[in-house]
Parts: C-alpha cells; structure tokens; sequence
C-alpha cells in the first residue's frame, strides 16, 4: 500500500475487502498516536500517506477537515486522533489501554486534555516564534504538572494506558527543541520521574514501531522553518 504520500491529482488506492486503513502522515504526532494503538494491539491494517500541503481531493471527501488521522474500513470512515483510538481500544483491545472504571477513565482523559498546555509553547519553539526563553518556562511549567501526577511506572499505573500514548510523540520530540532552542527541554534534575517514564516509553514495542529519528524530524521540519513544502518522503528509498 502506499508509502510515499500522496497528493492533488492523486487516485486513492482502491479499499480490499473489510481490512482496516490508516490514511496517515509520517511526521504528524496526531496520526503517531494512531500507529502507536495499531502497533500495541498488532493489529491488521494498511496505510496510505497523505501529502497535507497537497492534499488529494479524494481525502478530503474522506475527510472534510483535511486532518489525519482517519480510519477507514469498508463504508465506515473515523477521525480525530483520539476518536481513532478509543475505537480501536474498544473493538480490538475491550478497553485494555482506557480503563473501564469510570473514575480513573475520567481522571486519564482529564491528563489528555492538560496536555494541551504542554503542546502550545512546544510549537512555539518548534517554529522559533516569539520569545524562545520565554517559551521553554512556559512548557516547563507545564511540564511540572505531570511530574507531580506521575506516581507509577507509566501515567495508569504499571501499565501503559492510552493516555501515555497520545503524549508520547510530542516527548519523541524533545531532543529536536533542544536542539533548535539549546535548552535543555527535559532536564533530569527538574523532571526525573518523566525521564524514568520516557525510558519505559522507549522499551515499548509499539514505540519502536512508531518511532521516527530525531534527525529525520529535524530534516522535516527544516523546510518549514524556511517556509518550503515539505519532503514528506524525506528518508524513503
């Protein structure tokens, strides 16, 4: 299936049967956190790559917001990363990555959504917007939050929940911050319980799956930094 993304002009390859379709895009942390869920459940799927700045007319009749990740399979069509992967944890995993006690659900889908503070002054410093010092105190006082709150081996307990999913790619990230800001992004005197976490995270099979190097991420977003489309095939034979 297709690999390289797909753009304007482009046919979208013909659906086999009932199997399962990522439309996805290498470099999105949004469409990662759908990977990771396929990766840990194993399960069987297809993926199609989607050129963004290009996108082909047939993803966004898929897709009117133009975003991946999307699932598709047979006449069902899914998106929102999130979406996304509570299905899949529904159907292919009863529930295993979301817990079904209504309390500690709850509690895990409140960590996702403060993770939105960590994820703001990321992209501040990935497009070397604004004031950059100023940018690394605001997400390390983001951060600090989830320092406190990390009281087991991952953000569940001793086992890897959904939430510890959906934040990881931005973490996969830190290394290409400190290396545009030259801060240190997770220092391990401020933060070594989630320098503890990231190291279980990187022991994951499903992360090893997913993961993409720091210095192709830096190759990627180089481009947009100089305000050039994108190489999203950038690193494939």
């Amino acid at each position: 299936m297709s690999e390289k993304a797909l753009a304007t002009g482009s046919t979208c390859p013909p659906l086999k049967g009932n199997t399962l379709r990522l439309y996805s895009m290498r470099f999105c942390p949004y469409a990662e956190r759908t990977r990771l869920v396929l990766a840990h459940y194993n399960i069987p799927h297809e993926v199609v790559n989607v050129n963004l700045k290009q996108k082909p007319e047939w993803f966004l009749e898929k897709n009117p917001l133009g975003l991946v990740p999307v699932l598709e399979q047979g006449d069902n069509i899914i998106y929102e990363s999130a979406i996304c992967d509570e299905y899949l944890d529904e159907v292919y995993g009863k529930q295993s990555l979301l817990t079904s006690e209504p309390f500690e659900r709850a509690r895990q889908k409140i960590l996702g959504e403060r993770f939105n503070k960590v994820i703001s002054p990321f992209y501040s410093l990935l497009r070397q917007s604004g004031d950059l010092n100023e940018a690394v105190n605001s997400l390390h006082k983001a951060l600090d939050v989830f320092e406190e709150l990390l009281t087991g081996k991952f953000f569940g307990g001793n086992t890897v929940g959904l939430v510890d999913y959906h934040m990881w790619p931005w973490f996969e990230r830190f290394p290409l911050l400190s290396g545009l800001s030259g801060a240190d992004i997770l220092p391990a005197n401020r933060f070594p319980k989630l320098n503890a976490w990231v190291a279980h995270m990187k022991a994951l099979p499903a992360v090893k799956t997913a993961e993409i190097s720091t210095e192709l991420h830096g190759k990627f977003i180089e481009k947009h930094l100089k305000n050039e489309i994108p190489d999203y095939d950038i690193g494939m034979a």
